[in-house]
Order: structure tokens, then sequence, then C-alpha cells
């Protein structure tokens, strides 16, 4: 891979890259919409293509169920239809998304630091790096380990705190592919790139404003540079 942005860090220059899991490093889309057609029909809905699955998810994921079925789904069908949507993701084979193996390799020999947070349950998180065979790259691996259902503002200033990097977010990246990814980093003080090739719609993501990339790669590069800027203002100040 071709990562001549990443040249040596500095003191200055280093950031830390929080890598979202799904529809980011792992590249399952139709694995998505495979266990989201599985539970629909109990739910009385009918099967969605990939574009129709992009168009409309949105987290909280009750909020998607709601938008795909036209109504708002009970504690129990939700609990019900998490259930089996994760049973049959879990069944799926583990393929990471093209050039992420190499550009997280181009990072750590840069100087910068990774970690990885995700939605997904914790357990079944640690199992699918394991298999990805990638966990050396991560200072950090944090899945969900409460009620499924909610945003990543919290769980990513937690796993900022439990890194030491609270007062230090502004040299943070988050690399994601939903809104709310952004709107996480945002609120705890750090930069995110957006890339089109995940979970969501490419429209969808460009109508929310924030810096969007085609691929992983342009994603980094584009963090560093908006996290390097910074840096430049704040020396120039």
């Amino acid at each position: 891979m071709n990562t001549p942005f990443l040249a040596a860090a500095t003191a200055s220059t280093r950031m830390h890259v929080v890598w979202d899991w799904n529809g980011t490093v792992k590249d399952d889309l139709d694995d998505h919409v495979d266990a989201l057609n599985a539970t629909l029909p109990a739910l009385g809905g009918e099967p969605v293509d990939r574009e129709t699955y992009r168009a409309k998810h949105t987290v909280p994921i009750p909020n998607f169920y709601a938008r795909l079925l036209g109504r708002t789904i009970t504690e129990q069908e939700w609990v019900s239809s998490d259930n089996a949507f994760l049973d049959h993701l879990r069944a799926q084979p583990v393929r990471v998304r093209e050039g992420a193996v190499e550009l997280m390799a181009a990072l750590r020999e840069a100087g910068h630091t990774q970690s990885l947070l995700s939605l997904c349950p914790h357990d079944t998180l640690l199992r699918e790096v394991e298999q990805a065979g990638i966990g050396h790259f991560f200072t950090r691996v944090e899945g969900r380990t409460g009620p499924s259902g909610g945003t990543k503002a919290a769980p990513l200033a937690a796993h900022l705190a439990a890194l030491g990097l609270t007062d230090q977010a502004h040299r943070v990246l988050l690399v994601g592919d939903a809104v709310d990814d952004a709107e996480a980093a945002h609120v705890c003080g750090a930069y995110a790139v957006l890339h089109t090739g995940g979970l969501h719609h490419p429209a969808k993501l460009a109508a929310s404003g924030h810096p969007l990339t085609a691929t992983l790669a342009d994603a980094v590069a584009l963090g560093l540079r908006l996290i390097q800027d910074h840096g430049t203002q704040l020396a120039c100040a």
C-alpha cells in the first residue's frame, strides 16, 4: 500500500486512531443485510436490499427497525430480534476490509497508536479480532458490555479515559462509517473522518457535513492533516 503521508511521527505530530469495527475494519455489509433479512419476517417485515439497508440504517438500532417497519418495536421484539441478528452474524467468517491491515502496519511503523471501539458485544469483538489476527495493532480493544441499542458517545469518552487521552482528544482520530461515529468524536473533542464503504449510504453521510472519504487510507490521510493543522494553529496562537 502506498502511504507517503505516513512520515515518521514526532511528539507534535503523533496521533491516536480509534477504529470502528463493523462496516469499517470489518467488511460485513452483506452479512448485516442477510442477518437483518433473517429477523424481519418475525416482525412482519419484508426483506431489504443493500441500498435500502444503507439508506435507512441509523443508530440507535431500534430506530432502524422503526424506519423499516413503519412502527416502533416493543422491548421484547427488540431483544428477540437483536439476539437473532447477532447469532446470524457470529456464524459468518470474519473479513477484514482490503488494505486495512497494511494501513494499520504503516501507522504503527510511523509511530502512531491505534485502538478499536465497537458497539458490538465485547466477547464477540474479541473473538473476531483474534480470528482476523490483528489484535497486536491495538493498545485497547473494546466492545459493548451493557444493553444494546445505544450510541457511541459515552463508550468513546470512557475509551479515551482508559487510554489516558481525555485531555489529548485533539490528537485522536476516529475512523468510522456512521454519522454517530462523527457525533461521538465531536462530543469528546476528537476528530472523525467517515468512509463511504460501510453500512451507511454515502449520500446520507455527505448530507451530514462531516469529513468524508472513499477509502480508509484517505480517511487516515485527511484526519492526519486535520490534527496537524490544529497543532499548527495552537503553535501560532
